[in-house]
């Protein structure tokens, strides 16, 4: 139960708040501010109500005292009609509200109630940004190869810094996990960090949703709406695939970064705002630019911090990393108690090339994790295109560190080409024969070649 404090040197005050309050809050009473302070350091109590005129001390000291052993307690004065003047000067040191006797029962109780959402509302904003601190955090970040350090370095000496941000990489590299860690590690984090996907949003719309628009602007317009840059005041704007953009909203944008200003749709009142530009593409700028549709002055107006993030084929030290908390993280999702990943399967996925990045191997590894009864995942349970493609990575990679022939890899190659084909068709030799687009003599022949059984195992 929460607990309220009535400080009044008045008996009768003192009991008609007891009264109206007792059913709901546990109460404590003070007749003046000696016994407050002591009632205060005994039972923190979730409510003070104070009266600002005490016998021994002025309730303004009462509540500096107050706020400096708990900045974050509620009070709320107790005030008679001609010291409301006083009551709002307290409400500058930090009071929560003040009532007037005599007191209204309800107003009293919304007033207690509506300052116990506050709080609650206050440690739950508090709780979740400590929640978002510890993941955005670059320490959980995964990547320990020296590429990846390098990135943390740049990423931790520009995070306070206001320089816009251009983080370049292909999908699923990661590119908007470093665009939240530069924000909730900068002196913007208790302010918005707003997203926007350009390639998700029409031509037509982009703007809007940008700059917000006015009523009446255009058809459906029927309310005016914020844009991503006025919701993120004092905070950070994360434009992802900024490379979609058209030639006319680039524009717009480039004004905006040389002027900090800009207009909702339909509107004419200019609107400032303090915003902190992060952006993003998959695409080589730099080509849009030669083709003439990127704009060359907001390139170098983007592009003042450059931070490009490798493939993951290119960092593959950190595959072992990633699968690890990926393993971890899907187990918890599922309530499995997967161990980690076989010898072999490891193998395969190292050889990998990973198209799809960490996203890719975050999804695999969700879909096996979900599916597995196994301790340890096992390379049967892999797609069949990872399986094939890593043994033809791993053979090349074995051939070109001269670990194996050429002509032991080739001989290799078609023996697992053919025990593809032929356990796909069930054995039938003249299907696998059809899919591999030579006739039934030359496989049986290839077959007795590298010693392949032809009933299967």
């Amino acid at each position: 139960m929460k607990s309220v404090l009535i400080v009044d040197d008045e008996v009768g005050t003192r009991e008609s708040l007891r009264m109206i309050l007792k059913n709901d809050y546990e109460v404590f009473l003070a007749k003046n501010a000696e016994e407050a302070l002591i009632q205060f350091k005994e039972h923190s109590p979730d409510v003070i109500l104070l009266d600002i005129i005490l016998p021994d001390l002025d309730g303004l000291k009462v509540l500096e005292k107050v706020k400096q052993k708990e900045p974050e307690a509620i009070v709320i004065m107790i005030t008679a009609t001609r010291t409301v003047k006083t009551a709002v000067e307290a409400m500058k040191l930090g009071a929560y509200d003040y009532i007037t006797k005599p007191f209204d029962m309800d107003e009293l109780c919304l007033v207690v109630s509506r300052a116990l959402a506050t709080q609650a509302l206050e440690k739950e904003v508090k709780y979740l940004r400590e929640e978002i601190d510890k993941s955005f955090g670059f320490e959980n970040i995964i990547g320990r190869s020296k590429v990846m350090e390098d990135i943390f370095k740049i990423v931790r000496q520009i995070a306070d810094s206001k320089s816009t941000v251009l983080i370049m990489g292909e999908s699923g590299t990661g590119k908007e996990l470093i665009s939240r860690a530069i924000h909730y590690n900068s002196n913007r984090r208790n302010s918005p960090f707003v997203t926007i996907n350009c390639a998700a949003i029409p031509d037509t719309l982009i703007e809007s949703e940008l700059f917000g628009h006015e009523k009446g602007a255009f058809t459906n317009a029927i309310e005016r709406k914020l844009g991503r840059f006025e919701v993120a005041h004092q905070g950070t704007l994360f434009l992802d695939e900024i490379g979609e953009l058209s030639l006319t909203t680039q524009a717009k944008i480039l004004r905006f970064l040389e002027e900090k200003e800009f207009t909702r749709v339909g509107g004419s009142k200019t609107i400032k705002v303090d915003v902190r530009l992060i952006t993003a593409t998959n695409k080589d700028l730099a080509q849009l630019l030669k083709k003439g549709s990127f704009r060359e002055d907001l390139y170098y107006r983007i592009n003042v911090v450059p931070v490009l993030i490798p493939p993951l084929r290119e960092r593959r030290e950190d595959i072992p990393l990633l699968l690890d908390y990926f393993v971890r993280k899907f187990n918890q999702e599922n309530n499995k108690n997967v161990k980690g990943v076989s010898k072999e399967a490891l193998e395969l996925i190292m050889n990998y090339e990973w198209p799809g990045n960490v996203r890719e191997l975050e999804n695999l590894t969700e879909r096996v994790i979900a599916l597995t009864s196994n301790e340890y995942i096992q390379a049967n349970e892999l797609p069949f295109s990872l399986i094939n493609i890593s043994k033809i990575n791993g053979l090349k990679e074995y051939i070109l560190n001269g670990k194996v022939s050429f002509l032991k890899a080739e001989e290799e190659f078609e023996r697992g080409i053919i025990l593809d084909a032929l356990k796909r068709t069930n054995y039938v030799q003249s299907h696998a024969a059809e899919i591999l687009g030579i006739s039934r003599r030359i496989l049986k022949y290839k077959m007795d070649k590298l010693g392949i059984n032809k009933e299967g195992p």
